[in-house]
Formats: C-alpha cells, structure tokens, sequence
C-alpha cells in the first residue's frame, strides 16, 4: 500500500469517526450559535461596532474559528485512545512513515472541522453577513489551513502525552487563552503594548482576521500576511508532531 492510499486509509477512518458521533456535530454547530446569538446580542446591545450585524456579525468570524479551534485540539486525544486499544501498535509496524500518520491524521481532524465550519458559514443570514460562492469557497480555504494547524498542534500535544487526563489538563491550560487572545471577541487595535505582543503571538489571531476580512471586509492586517503565518504555522506544527511521534513511538515496534 502506497503512502498516499495509507494516508487516505487513516483520513477516511478519522472522518468516519466524526460521522459516527453525530452528537458531535450538532453539538459544535449549537455551541457556537449559542455563543453569537446570546453573548453576541447580550453585549452587543451596549457595543457598536459600525458594521453591519453589528457586534453579532463582528464576533462571527471569531466564532467559527472557535469552533475550529475547539474540534481540532480535542480531536489529539484520539491519538492516545488508538494508543491506548492498540490500533497505534499496528500502524507503527506498518511499512508507513511517521509523518504520512501524522499527516493522514491531521487531514481527517481538519476535514471534520472543516464540516461544521461550512454548517456555520452557510448560517451566516443569522447575523446578516452575505455570503456567496467565492465569499464561501475563500472561507472555506482559509478554514482548512487554521484546521491543519491547529491539528497538528493537538497531535504534538498528544504525542508527548501519556493518558488522556494529562491531555485534557493540558487542553484547558492551551485552548482558553488562545480563543481569548484571538481578538474573537475583541477589537485588537487600541490594546496595551504588552497585550498587543502576545495577541499577535497567538496564531489564531490570523485566522480570526483573516475570516473578518474575507467574511466583513475589515481586518487588521492584510490578507496575504495572514495566509502566510498560518501556512508557517501548520508547516511548524506538522513537522514538531511528527519528529514528536516518531521519537515517543520508536518503542511500540
């Protein structure tokens, strides 16, 4: 079997994880209307943003790409749970590479946040942002490359990870303070020096207005500089995961 047939084996079998779990997928699409229709209108009322939605359509872009956030980062701990059943082991002894695994998985994690994603996008009315086929497709792309980074990055976690509790303890500690650092909520011009440093420390501050842009037609920084962090980014990640699996699995063969 060829590394490409191995990586859609793997790919195909993560995405018929998701599918399986349709909780899953109804509960990432509830939880983020949750978030814009409650917390958006809540504060919004007090906020003016000067867009169109207002507050609601300013924090969209944000919460989709919590949604991303959240998905991708838990989806590491299937990594352990195949360790744990012994799937890894067979996978291991197998004429693959360490990075095609790593690869295969961060696809089928993505491919699955890319799925509520596009249930979010096609939600947009909800908050009066338009949305047409480029608007959509471009979102769509820009999507995937958060996804693949943020994958990769829930792999690395889990590949230094030995249970599943020390997975989630670590999760809570990485995936909070990149969410509120991400500008989701907030505007992140105007900001302290100090706070500003760190915003543009998280990578998922890119994403976020990278989306805005695309989605409102107003972000931060220009859209090629975004596309060009988070394609550093999942470059970064995809190589740190794999070199991390590699050296943490050499004894399961």
């Amino acid at each position: 079997m060829g590394e490409l047939e191995s990586i859609y084996q793997i790919w195909l079998r993560e995405v018929r994880r998701t599918v399986r779990h349709k909780s899953r997928i109804i509960t990432a699409v509830i939880t983020p209307l949750i978030w814009i229709l409650i917390f958006g209108v809540g504060l919004g009322s007090s906020i003016n943003m000067g867009i169109t939605g207002g507050y609601q359509a300013f924090i969209y872009p944000g919460i989709i790409a919590q949604s991303i956030l959240f998905v991708t980062i838990s989806g590491g701990i299937g990594l352990l749970i195949d360790k744990q059943y012994g799937i890894l082991k067979e996978l291991m002894v197998a004429p693959l590479s360490r990075p095609s695994i790593i690869f295969g998985k961060a696809l089928g994690i993505s491919t699955s946040a890319i799925i509520q994603s596009g249930i979010l996008l096609l939600l947009s009315f909800i908050v009066n942002v338009p949305m047409n086929i480029i608007t959509f497709i471009l979102s769509i792309c820009l999507c995937m490359l958060i996804s693949m980074g943020l994958s990769s990055l829930g792999l690395l976690m889990a590949s230094l990870m030995e249970s599943t509790e020390g997975f989630n303890l670590i999760m809570t500690f990485v995936v909070m303070p990149m969410f509120l650092l991400s500008g989701a909520l907030f505007p992140v011009t105007g900001l302290p020096d100090w706070l500003n440093f760190i915003v543009y420390l998280d990578p998922l501050t890119y994403g976020v207005d990278g989306l805005r842009g695309i989605l409102l037609g107003s972000s931060t920084l220009p859209l090629h500089l975004n596309l060009i962090v988070l394609t550093l980014f999942m470059i970064v990640t995809i190589s740190l995961s794999a070199i991390a699996f590699t050296k943490k699995e050499e004894n399961l063969v």
